[in-house]
């Protein structure tokens, strides 16, 4: 697999894949969120509930080398206050 996370939790959409149980896929999301990414380290997310997009471009192959979109997603939610 090319990503370092798993899809357990994840249902997919029409082009995304859909955040359904968070714990269960071991990172730090909403259910209903929805993301894709790319073969290198590209990766987008859409949190509907805290109205927060992330958009993350960047080139690193294979995309399994860093935990880049985990700790993105850590980032963003760390960001955000009431």
């Amino acid at each position: 697999m090319f990503a370092e996370t798993t899809f357990d939790g994840v249902g997919f959409g029409l082009g995304v894949a859909v955040m359904q149980n968070p714990v269960k896929n071991k990172v730090l999301a909403q259910a209903g969120e929805y993301a894709w990414g790319g073969a290198a380290s590209t990766f987008f997310f859409v949190d509907p509930v805290e109205k927060v997009t992330a958009l993350f471009l960047t080139q690193l192959l294979p995309s399994s080398t860093h935990p880049i979109r985990s700790q993105l997603r850590q980032l963003v939610y760390q960001a955000l206050v009431d």
